[in-house]
């Protein structure tokens, strides 16, 4: 078996499509910020990702379909990767900023381990610890700019509590998504796993939707900037990403795709070139070796 066996072409593939995603997530939620509560901007980005997918998996919302017999997992899915997981990064966005929100999600590969440790009956090798390390230090090599001495000048803020927490519901959430518990038919059809998950996970984030209606000091303004900003991370980093992340985790396991997430921070620097014209660094491509290094290590047989 080769070093990597796991991590074949087309998985590799899959698994780098959600932090590509999740970079420009980050990007949108900063820029419309003014513009739409975070928990609410939550709710309407699922809302669309719903009428997207609903053509192509109404089926799945009949009498008749699995789900509501499994309502307990789905309901708990829903909770973790619609409801809370955004909401707490939306959240994180209004007080922390992008290099605070990017060093705290750089756990996540340790989340996924200790919760698959603890939760879940799986064992950690030791390789993957050494992976999970390289990992969060191609991260941090990105956000110090290649001087660790920026790292110290980091101010915490209350929003690097939302991130943590949304770091955890998401190592959860994948976790969930590895367990064979859902009927084959509805575990084939992407478009109806999905939809399972938003049936249950519009109401969560309507009804913390509504709460932040009630408790806080709320307003939209509705322009064009921001339905296309909605549009955009409803199709791409909700509905593309997830559809892949769900496939990457199903064939590798979350312990070893939690890993591709620390590349969201590169995808971030890379797109901040494009957008500023901005030449890359030299530190850009270590973080790249350190990062993709924890991968193939953390992979290993």
């Amino acid at each position: 078996m080769s070093p990597v066996a796991q991590l074949t072409p087309s998985t590799i593939a899959m698994l780098l499509v959600p932090p590509f995603f999740w970079a420009g997530n980050v990007v949108l939620g900063r820029v419309i910020q003014d513009l739409c509560p975070p928990i609410t901007l939550n709710f309407l980005r699922w809302i669309t990702a719903f009428v997207l997918v609903l053509p192509l998996a109404w089926r799945v919302l009949l009498p008749s379909s699995p789900i509501w017999g499994l309502w307990r997992r789905y309901a708990l899915i829903g909770f973790l990767g619609v409801g809370t997981y955004n909401s707490f990064q939306y959240l994180a966005l209004e007080t922390s900023s992008p290099l605070n929100i990017t060093l705290v999600a750089s756990s996540t590969p340790v989340f996924m381990l200790g919760l698959g440790a603890v939760f879940f009956g799986q064992s950690v090798r030791k390789r993957q610890w050494l992976g999970a390390a390289l990992s969060i230090l191609g991260v941090l090599t990105v956000l110090s700019r290649g001087d660790w001495h920026n790292l110290l000048q980091v101010k915490w803020v209350m929003g690097d509590l939302f991130i943590l927490l949304a770091t955890a519901s998401w190592a959860w959430y994948s976790w969930l998504l590895a367990q064979p518990k859902d009927p084959p038919e509805l575990r084939r059809d992407w478009a109806g796993f999905l939809m399972a998950q938003l049936a249950y996970g519009l109401v969560w984030s309507g009804l913390f939707a509504g709460l932040e209606w009630t408790w806080a000091d709320t307003a939209i303004e509705w322009t064009w900037p921001l339905l296309g900003a909605i549009f955009a991370i409803a199709v791409g980093p909700a509905v593309l990403a997830y559809r892949f992340w769900g496939l990457g985790v199903q064939r590798v396991g979350p312990g070893v795709a939690g890993f591709f997430a620390n590349l969201t921070p590169l995808f971030a620097a890379v797109m901040s070139s494009l957008v500023l014209g901005d030449i890359p660094q030299t530190y850009h491509a270590i973080a790249f070796a350190m990062i993709v290094g924890g991968i193939v290590v953390s992979s290993r047989r």
